[in-house]
């Protein structure tokens, strides 16, 4: 199976480059953007309006074809041609530097495939199908879309800051591992988060692992 080991990357600090214009229409350098990526170079000639766009956001522009150069320093590269050789060119260029590359529509110049995406707040939630079938994988993506609404990401954020809290009291792996699986019930935790009861959600939830309760 194809592109079978799921990964997050850490994009900040780490330059990223977008080649071509089919990359550009598709939203990559958004999705970058989105990611946490903050060093993005864009080389495409094209579509005009969204490239002005991107560099009125500060994302640096260069409208013209790429060369090899334009990928000295990358980490990751994702971009497109409709010459087979330029395809191949530009996977052998990113990789002799280094970098990861994702050419679009391409499986075998790929060393990633990019999944379809939910975000709230801290939580991703990503689908992928190998390459099978991206419109499966974006109708999943619908469905978590739904699901998940946007009041995830406020309770990613109160599970965050209690881990924070928490971790100086529960020192020991195991442990804290345990007291997590048995305090946290998704479905209370959620429905407190959409009644506005975030408050006593972080009480409830520091009572229980502190062992000093045993539900709400």
């Amino acid at each position: 199976m194809p592109f079978a080991y799921p990964v997050l990357l850490e994009l900040a600090g780490r330059r990223c480059v977008v080649v071509g214009e089919r990359a550009v229409r598709e939203g990559k350098v958004e999705a970058l953007l989105e990611a946490g990526a903050h060093d993005v170079l864009v080389v495409a000639e094209g579509p005009k309006a969204h490239l002005e766009e991107l560099a009125r956001h500060g994302v640096r522009v260069r409208r013209r074809g790429w060369v090899p150069a334009d990928l000295d320093g990358a980490f990751l590269v994702v971009g497109w041609s409709p010459r087979e050789s330029d395809r191949e060119r530009l996977a052998a260029e990113a990789r002799a530097r280094g970098a990861l590359v994702n050419v679009i529509d391409d499986v075998g110049r790929c060393d990633f495939a990019s999944p379809a995406v939910v975000r709230r707040g801290q939580l991703v939630l990503a689908v992928g199908t190998g390459g099978s079938s991206p419109a499966l994988a974006r109708k999943l993506r619908e469905e978590l879309d739904r699901r998940f609404g946007p009041h995830w990401a406020v309770l990613v954020d109160v599970l965050r800051e209690l881990r924070a809290r928490t971790l100086p009291l529960l020192p020991d792996l195991p442990e804290r591992s345990r007291r997590w699986a048995e305090a946290l019930d998704l479905e209370e935790a959620e429905r407190m988060v959409i009644e506005g009861r975030t408050e006593e959600l972080r009480e409830v939830l520091l009572l229980r692992l502190s062992g000093a309760g045993a539900g709400a």
